[in-house]
């Protein structure tokens, strides 16, 4: 088993001349992206026109499964989940409508794997644990897995940041965003604790944000 960590990463602001909304996800360009799988909004956050804002989130690297329950485009909640680390793999069934996840089990090196025997097809959502809270947070969303079919993650917590207005908090995002990443990180190469500042280019109205 790997070793878990926490990272919490503040976002900051002040007088950016224009209200922003941030935007966080695990989006990062990985294989079968918005095909197989699709991202989840984690946080989104308002930064104001004048004076000082901050926001934080905390991440922790104890990964999940769940049966997410997802309305109008957004993962409500979820039903049920389990805990797995890397190179392990569950069994997802049903009993009396009640569904559940098995104990893992040792499985293909280097990923999580789900199966789905519950006799029908079934949507599973990868995710992580969050301090304080029963369920995952969702990271990535995985559609129609169907009867004797397995899904198969590759997680690296590389969340990015934008600003757009566009999603809402736990939304699926069916395809690429159409504004630019402003901010790029593997939160396992962070310290536990950082503080990034997010400014505005008066002369072009780029966003950028650094450490502080």
């Amino acid at each position: 088993m790997s070793h878990l960590f926490v990272r919490n990463l503040t976002f900051q602001s002040n007088d950016l001349d224009k209200e922003a909304t941030l935007m966080l996800a695990f989006d990062a360009d990985i294989e079968g992206l918005y095909e197989e799988f699709f991202p989840v909004v984690w946080k989104v956050s308002k930064f104001g026109e004048t004076g000082p804002y901050r926001t934080r989130v905390t991440y922790t690297s104890q990964l999940a499964f769940s049966k997410p329950q997802v309305v109008d485009g957004n993962i409500i909640d979820a039903e049920t989940a389990v805990k797995i680390n890397v190179s392990e793999r569950t069994t997802l069934s049903e009993a009396n409508d009640v569904y559940h996840f098995s104990p893992p089990q040792p499985g293909a090196s280097g990923v999580l794997q789900a199966v789905n025997e519950t006799g029908a097809i079934q949507d599973i959502a990868v995710g992580f644990m969050s301090p304080g809270d029963l369920m995952p947070q969702p990271a990535l969303y995985f559609n129609g897995v169907g009867d004797g079919s397995h899904v198969t993650a590759r997680f690296t917590p590389i969340l990015r940041a934008y600003i757009t207005s566009d999603y809402q908090e736990t939304a699926i995002i069916r395809g690429a965003i159409d504004t630019p990443v402003v901010w790029s990180q593997d939160l396992a190469a962070l310290a536990e604790s950082t503080t990034w500042t997010l400014t505005r280019d008066l002369s072009n109205g780029h966003y950028t944000i650094v450490q502080s």
